[in-house]
């Protein structure tokens, strides 16, 4: 019988994740302003006081704070650690000036910003890339083996080797992708175009629901149409194949939360399945009590999370910079002080809104508020 993690071992595999990522992902953000020339006068991994610092030959002060929720590169010419413009880099002699941030022009400043997401997408198609050259690639074909007696896809009438052509529209080229699609999708109906015998039709699904309890404790539904496959294929991956498999593998796992924060916006799925940092250490610890192989997968589909969050168009975040430079781009002047400063406050009640939320969920998931209404009670 597997336990949960203890506290040590879920606080270690946590900063185990975060730290190495948040690493990355400021480490884009320093080396391509280096690359444009820009000085960088912080670089923090955390918030909040100093735990330890030092300052290198260039006069960047490496810091390393107490709170390991993210971190930030400070550039000259930024008024904080959210990039904000500081109206006195104008005033900073000629040589100075010309290391600031906002001297560059608005391609460095877009590249410099955009680095940080890209190479968390970079890391995680380094990781994910490994995982194809060791474990090959499936490529079994979405035809049914069996189908389950009282499923979705019983049904709806299908029978074994029948083939899945596609999901509401979306073409199903391997048996994971039936398994991929339904799973976000539980208790909606969608359309499947289905081939037999070289004729194809079409049938209109309700999806199951599946509440899936794993060894930790932690309920989960999942959506379920009910096949089996019959014949598992999976391929070797060549070297040179590898990052094209990762890549592949990442832009489905972006589509899919796309498709999952479309479901909470709609009303589709509930708020309380948003989870916070609370959560990631509890699952940090979980995976990394299960060894070492789903715990360095685990830290790639964060090292995703963390570079989709941050393309988000939100003030504070960079996709928010991104969408201010676009905007700079064809209006060929920047958005206005005041427009910015408005944004920014308004990005921060966003963000703090929505720790909050997923805070409370976290606590929630852990029975905390249960355990309260007892005493209470």
């Amino acid at each position: 019988m597997i336990h949960n993690p203890g506290f040590l071992l879920t606080v270690l595999a946590f900063v185990a994740v975060i730290g190495p990522l948040v690493f990355v992902h400021e480490l884009g953000h320093y080396l391509v302003g280096r690359w444009c020339g820009v000085k960088a006068e912080a670089f923090s991994i955390g918030f909040g006081p100093e735990l330890f610092a030092w300052v290198d030959k260039r006069g960047t002060r490496w810091r390393v704070a107490t709170l390991p929720l993210g971190g930030y590169v400070r550039f000259k010419g930024d008024m904080n650690a959210a990039s904000m413009t500081d109206p006195a880099w104008l005033e900073l002699p000629a040589a100075e000036r010309a290391q600031s941030f906002p001297s560059k022009p608005l391609w460095q400043r877009a590249a410099i910003v955009a680095a940080g997401p890209a190479i968390n997408f970079l890391f995680a198609i380094l990781i994910l890339a490994g995982f194809a050259i060791a474990y090959g690639e499936s490529r079994t074909p979405p035809v049914a083996g069996k189908v389950e007696a009282g499923s979705a896809a019983a049904a709806a009438g299908i029978l074994p080797k029948d083939r899945i052509i596609s999901l509401d529209g979306r073409e199903i080229a391997t048996f994971d992708q039936i398994k991929d699609f339904t799973s976000i999708r539980p208790n909606r109906q969608i359309s499947a175009v289905i081939e037999r015998n070289g004729a194809r039709f079409e049938r209109q699904i309700t999806l199951g629901v599946m509440p899936l309890k794993d060894r930790f404790g932690n309920t989960h539904h999942l959506g379920v149409l009910g096949l089996y496959n019959a014949n598992p294929i999976v391929v070797s991956v060549d070297f040179w194949r590898a990052p094209a498999v990762a890549v592949r593998q990442i832009g489905r796992i972006i589509r899919d939360m796309v498709e999952t924060l479309k479901q909470i916006v709609l009303g589709m799925r509930s708020v309380k399945e948003l989870g916070g940092p609370l959560k990631i250490a509890q699952i940090s610890g979980q995976m990394a009590s299960l060894g070492i192989e789903g715990f360095i997968f685990f830290a790639a589909l964060i090292s995703i999370n963390l570079g989709f969050i941050n393309l988000l168009p939100i003030p504070m975040l960079d996709g928010g910079h991104l969408l201010f430079y676009g905007i700079e781009a064809v209006q060929r002047k920047p958005v206005s002080e005041r427009v910015q400063e408005w944004a920014y406050k308004s990005g921060l009640a966003v963000l703090l809104t929505m720790m909050v939320l997923v805070t409370f969920n976290d606590l929630s998931s852990f029975g905390l508020w249960k355990s309260l209404s007892g005493l209470i009670g």
